[in-house]
């Protein structure tokens, strides 16, 4: 959930942010973003189906090489380090706690 709070602090944007968290495919994001958010799916759930023509259709919609190559180190970092923490057990720090209550707390929570 704490990434969805960055997402929110970069784009100033709760909307995007909140559509983002709870399923990019659905947000208001532009062609470009949305197929560099699908090459991260696609990197997370099934590598091996990565392709030259994926990176191609990356590159045609503006992305450059350093940019996909960082995506895909970000993308793979990620996955090891969720890998990780769960497969050890490790809990979350009191600061995401308390950031997935507030997530997780209905609109008119503080009404």
């Amino acid at each position: 959930q704490a990434h969805g709070e960055d997402l929110r602090a970069v784009t100033k944007n709760d909307v995007l942010a909140e559509q983002v968290k709870l399923d990019y495919r659905q947000a208001d994001l532009d062609d470009k973003t949305r197929a560099l958010m699908d090459y991260a799916a696609l990197v997370t759930r099934d590598p091996h189906q990565v392709t030259r023509e994926t990176i191609d259709e990356l590159r045609d919609l503006g992305w450059s090489d350093e940019q996909i190559l960082t995506a895909t180190h970000i993308v793979g970092f990620f996955n090891y380090y969720t890998r990780l923490v769960d497969a050890l057990g490790v809990e979350p720090e009191d600061f995401m706690k308390a950031a997935d209550k507030e997530d997780l707390a209905p609109p008119d929570a503080d009404a």
